[in-house]
């Protein structure tokens, strides 16, 4: 008697599940939206950002091999690992139509801009704080603290790229 009752509960069990899984895809994405970005996106940045630490800084340098100012050095990563092509300089891509976030809200891959009254340096958040950027002439690509004393005193706004409007809007070719 107690055999028949297991089952019961089995099926009962495999029938809330699979309806639980029906339910799940309906109303999901509309066909048209372009899905987010795979977590991968925003790791294969940070990790290049990270590697090019060290790497001299060239006014108009946007290679590795030539050394990188600021702008060329955010181009160059978003470019080779997220497939974005960014404006040249740094006020091109603070007046991009992308998402400004608050400092609160900052997540790893999001563009910081810095400046007194209008923005003269880009960099790459990389998360608890710190950020990769190419800061100045004899310098190289380096990290960064948010609470630096340059850094706090000079931080403007971040806007958010790697969201999936943006990404199919700056797209490289």
């Amino acid at each position: 008697m107690t055999l028949p009752w297991r089952h019961a509960r089995w099926l009962a069990c495999a029938l809330a599940a699979l309806l639980l899984a029906a339910c799940a895809t309906v109303g999901s994405a509309p066909a048209n939206r372009t899905p987010a970005p795979p977590a991968t996106v925003a790791n294969d940045v940070l990790f290049r950002a990270i590697s090019l630490v060290g790497t001299p800084y060239h006014w108009g340098g946007n290679t590795p091999e030539s050394g990188f100012d600021c702008s060329g050095l955010v181009d160059y990563v978003f470019r080779t690992q997220a497939g974005i092509a960014l404006p040249r300089t740094s006020r091109e891509m603070a007046a991009l139509d992308a998402p400004r976030i608050a400092r609160d809200d900052l997540a790893p891959g999001d563009l910081l801009f810095f400046g007194h009254h209008h923005v003269d340096h880009v960099a790459i958040y990389v998360g608890h704080g710190r950020f990769v950027n190419a800061p100045d002439r004899g310098g190289t690509v380096r990290l960064d603290k948010l609470t630096g004393y340059y850094w706090r005193d000079h931080y403007l706004f971040a806007k958010r790229v790697l969201t999936p409007r943006v990404r199919a809007a700056l797209a490289a070719d």
